[in-house]
């Protein structure tokens, strides 16, 4: 519970010098930073399936940030 409320909170102050995409493109990387974590802390074992997953989220945001560039 106390990790989960430093997390929100923090979230919450960051949100503030956020646009609304950027808000969403960030919560978008949440999952890898996650599974970073389980990497590194928990010695969670690296495979293809989470290498595929990461790399199509990091792809949607790039596309996300690129086509919002263009407009």
């Amino acid at each position: 519970a106390l990790t989960s409320g430093v997390g929100y909170a923090v979230w919450y102050a960051a949100l503030k010098g956020l646009t609304n995409m950027q808000a969403a493109l960030l919560q978008l990387c949440v999952p890898i930073i996650a599974a970073f974590g389980g990497v590194v802390f928990l010695s969670e074992q690296i495979t293809t399936r989470l290498i595929y997953a990461g790399l199509f989220i990091i792809s949607g945001v790039v596309i996300a940030l690129l086509g919002k560039k263009k407009s």
